[in-house]
Parts: C-alpha cells; sequence; structure tokens
C-alpha cells in the first residue's frame, strides 16, 4: 500500500499535537532548518545533556522533562526526542524515551532512529514529523488491516516507503515518516512497468498535490539531501521530487492587493464544484446562473473559474 497521507498532512500542516525535546540544544537552535515554524504552538521542553563529536556525554539532567510530563500526557499525542550529536551517541535520547513511557505510555520518536546524519536541528525537525504523523498512519493501517481481515485475506500488508522499496506495517507505524512521497515513488513504479521507458519525466496529479519526478536509467532518481515537502526539507531518504500543493481538490481564491490582484490556487482542498452540483444539481445551477446574469461581477463571484 502507498499513500499520500503523510505528504498531504505535512503540506497542509496538519497531524497530532507533539511534544519537542532538545537535549543540550539551545532555544537559538529553534530558527535553524524550519524547526521553529514547524513547532508552531506545540510545547518544546531544553534539557541539558547531549554529546560531543567524539561520543563523549554532558551531564544530563532531565528535570525539566519529569516537570512537564504531567501536562504533557492529556496535551499531546506523541513526543519527539532529539538530542545533541545522538547519532554519535544516542544513551539521552534513549534515556528520555524511556521516562517518557515509564510516565505516560505516549508514543516517542527519538532521532537517532531516523538518520545517521549530522545537522541537529533538520534531524529534530525530522524526528517532530515523524511524531506528528504517527496517530494518523496508525489509523489508516488499523482500518486497512480490519479490511482484509473482514474479508478472509491473509496476505501481509506491505507499506512503500518514498523511496520506492517496501516496508512492513510494523515499521510504518514507528517511523510513518519514511511513507512521504510513498504514492509519487508508486506511481513512478507503475509508470516504468506501463511505459516501458527508463527515462522519462513523470507527472502525478492527485486531489491536493501534483507531485513531478524523473526516471533515470530505469530507476527512480532518489534526492541525496533528504525529501522537501511543504518547504521543510527532511532526512528522509525519497524520490526527488518537486511537491506543489495543486490538485483536482484545491481551493481557487483571489488575493487581493492594493493595486494588483492575483488568482491564487491551493494549498487548502475544498469539495470539488462537480461534486457539490452531483449531490445538489438545482441549487448550484441556480447560483451560477445568477451570478451570469449580473451586469457587475462581485468580489467573491466568478462564473469562469467556476464553469472551468
Amino acid at each position: 500500500m502507498s499513500t499520500t497521507l503523510a505528504t498531504n498532512a505535512l503540506i497542509e500542516g496538519q497531524g497530532g499535537r507533539v511534544a519537542l525535546v532538545m537535549i543540550g540544544f539551545a532555544e537559538d537552535d529553534l530558527a535553524r532548518s524550519g524547526l521553529s515554524k514547524a513547532l508552531g504552538s506545540d510545547p518544546v521542553v531544553f534539557c541539558p545533556g547531549g554529546h560531543d563529536v567524539n561520543g563523549d556525554p554532558r551531564p544530563l539532567v532531565l528535570d525539566a522533562l519529569a516537570d512537564a510530563l504531567p501536562a504533557l500526557a492529556d496535551t499531546v499525542s506523541s513526543v519527539a526526542v532529539a538530542s545533541y550529536f545522538a547519532v554519535r551517541n544516542p544513551e539521552h535520547e534513549i534515556a528520555a524515551r524511556e521516562l517518557i513511557c515509564e510516565r505516560t505510555g505516549l508514543p516517542v520518536t527519538c532521532s537517532h532512529e531516523l538518520s545517521s546524519k549530522l545537522g541537529g536541528p533538520r534531524r529534530a525537525l525530522t524526528t517532530l514529523l515523524n511524531a506528528r504523523l504517527i496517530s494518523m498512519i496508525a489509523r489508516l493501517i488499523d482500518a486497512t488491516e480490519d479490511f482484509l481481515e473482514k474479508r478472509g485475506i491473509a496476505a501481509p500488508l506491505m507499506m512503500v516507503r518514498g523511496d520506492g522499496t517496501l516496508v512492513t506495517t510494523r515499521f510504518a507505524r514507528a517511523q510513518p515518516i519514511e511513507t512521504i512521497l510513498s504514492g509519487p515513488a508508486a506511481s513512478l513504479v507503475g509508470a516504468r512497468y506501463l511505459t516501458d521507458l527508463d527515462d522519462a519525466v513523470i507527472s502525478d496529479i492527485g486531489g491536493t498535490t501534483t507531485d513531478i519526478a524523473v526516471l533515470e536509467g530505469g530507476r527512480l532518481r532518489l534526492d541525496p539531501q533528504g525529501a522537501t515537502v511543504g518547504g521543510q526539507r527532511t532526512m528522509v531518504e525519497a524520490v526527488a521530487m518537486r511537491t506543489f500543493g495543486l490538485g483536482g481538490d484545491s481551493e481557487v481564491s483571489l488575493q487581493e492587493r492594493s493595486l494588483t490582484s492575483a488568482i491564487v490556487l491551493g494549498p487548502r482542498r475544498l469539495v470539488p464544484l462537480a461534486l457539490a452540483a452531483a449531490e445538489h444539481g438545482d441549487a448550484i445551477a441556480r447560483d451560477l446562473q445568477r451570478q451570469l446574469l449580473k451586469p457587475i461581477t462581485g468580489r467573491l463571484e466568478h462564473p469562469t473559474i467556476l464553469f472551468c
């Protein structure tokens, strides 16, 4: 199974409310790699600790985390933990995870589990986004497994990763960020099979996004710097793709300025006019006809756009 759920959630700013635990980082680090923007109003806890480049530890103090956990247990759906140079030594992230699980039972994502690359703030960003997606992907997997069970289908359910490979649902539940761009990645694999082309540019247009990627020598071209979704560059190895918040269900709006105005497409999704007309045909037709007969078009009335 491939899905655009994770990709769409990141583009639209959706997902569960999470807490970010930063060990050995300073508040100034939130300004790097778009971490502060991604965090939004979600809580963040800073704790002394972390390691140096050689993996040697600094004194770990989790008092601030312990004090915050009673409140967090009732206000967030999961926790992201990022420690300074955790790729050299993850012991402080593991200690924080054990404390969180013991006191709250919440799902915990540690940054060293997602990437071995240096770059603490971007690794923290990837961890935060992963934690935000856990509950959404879990619901999707639960529903799919229930569907298979009710129909007596005993085949194992596998998920597509963003690089086109397959993983178990257990892996996907723990690391849902790995499924970003999996929908378009599966489309690339399908396009390769259907066309038998080794080199091609593929455009995958869905309800929320338009994704453009390249087949090169019969293989998916991967992004060595990490997948970028919704303007946020992660440390997830995935197909090299440009993703735009424009799809079949994208909102068409008018952005008004003092001297000029512009038509803006997406990224928010709305009910398509054709679908609304199928359900409420008389009301839609009557309103469009009313707009057409008006001598002066109002600010919110754009018959040409609607009929397209």
